[in-house]
């Protein structure tokens, strides 16, 4: 036995040799297939993929912004929201001291009575006019028997010519009072018509009834009350005691009803962009969160096209910059979160169909 385990031990030694050489055996040809097919389907998945999208970080969550500014000048006696404040359109905002628009009232009130007493006073003017008409062509008859009488007396040699010439005169004065009075009636009928433009009531109570409505619009509009659903902002500039002119926005009303993508791309990377084309957004306030959307319109002009100071490259420094074009996303799902204007996005657009 003794002699026996010298042999036993160098064929064991031989078999545990030839199993690395068998494994190596393999694991040479895998390698030599295995690296160029890995190669390979890198290469083809970067070749497939590159130049499908185009991206950018340039991007804000845009909303709807209603600027709120009254429409009469007056004190502020009175504000109803705060700042942040969720307010449904209709809901009171802020009074405007309403006093003297309610002095304002009064006084169209009673120039309503007092064209309505002129209104009367011309009637009854008018309706005197018909007896001095009356009046004055019985004068006239009675001045023109007179000349008659006077005329037959002068054929008779019984009366003066200065007679007549009087008598004469006299029937020219009535002729000229009827022709008076017959304007007088005319003009007192002239001030109590109404016209075709506001048929049935006189212009002089017309246009006082219009004042009228006037102040109470004016009375109305101190109570000044949100266009639109929405948060309220910029509130903090309203205080009790301040003058507030018209045209100048007291507070803003961030709209609640809809909310899109501004994104600034590149100038070099419109040139597969098509409207329509679906996009991915994601937010830096919700790194979680990711929204599909799709390119709703590509801007008629750069952002620097519309700025406040337009860049001019006429002066000879002029050094090449890529232009910023700004698109618009339109979001094609409700968030989950909510979605607070100027944030910023990153937002991918797949520009291969």
């Amino acid at each position: 036995m003794a002699d026996a385990d010298p042999q036993v031990q160098p064929a064991a030694a031989e078999e545990t040799t030839l199993e690395p050489r068998r494994r190596r055996r393999w694991l040479r040809p895998l390698l030599l297939l295995g690296v160029p097919l890995l190669a390979l389907g890198v290469i083809g998945w970067i070749w497939a993929t590159s130049g499908g999208t185009v991206s950018t970080d340039n991007a804000q969550v845009a909303q709807d912004k209603v600027a709120v500014s009254t429409e009469v000048a007056g004190r502020i006696v009175g504000v109803a929201v705060r700042e942040n404040q969720a307010v449904a359109a209709g809901d009171l905002l802020f009074r405007i001291d309403p006093e003297p628009y309610r002095i304002a009232v009064e006084q169209a009130n009673a120039a309503i009575a007092d064209a309505q007493v002129q209104i009367a006073t011309l009637r009854t003017s008018y309706e005197g006019t018909g007896a001095d008409i009356e009046a004055a062509r019985d004068q006239l008859q009675a001045a023109q028997e007179d000349y008659e009488r006077q005329a037959q007396l002068m054929d008779r040699g019984f009366t003066t010519t200065a007679r007549l010439q009087q008598a004469e005169h006299a029937v020219e004065q009535a002729r000229a009072a009827v022709q008076r009075a017959q304007a007088d009636a005319a003009e007192a009928r002239a001030r109590i018509a109404t016209g075709a433009a506001v048929p049935g009531e006189n212009p002089a109570i017309a246009a006082a009834r219009a004042r009228r409505r006037e102040a109470q619009l004016q009375l109305t509009r101190t109570e000044i009350r949100a266009p639109v659903g929405g948060v309220v902002s910029q509130a903090d500039r309203l205080q009790v005691g301040q003058q507030l002119m018209t045209g100048l926005p007291a507070l803003t009303i961030v709209s609640n009803g809809r909310s899109w993508i501004e994104a600034n791309f590149k100038e070099t990377d419109l040139d597969h962009m098509r409207v329509g084309q679906p996009a991915t957004v994601r937010f830096d306030a919700y790194p979680g969160l990711e929204l599909r959307g799709h390119v709703a319109s590509i801007g008629a002009g750069t952002g620097s096209e519309f700025s406040v100071l337009p860049a001019q490259n006429a002066n000879g420094n002029w050094v090449k910059v890529t232009q910023r074009v700004p698109v618009r996303i339109a979001l094609d799902e409700e968030s989950p979160r909510p979605l607070i204007a100027g944030i910023s996005a990153d937002v991918t657009v797949n520009v291969r169909d």
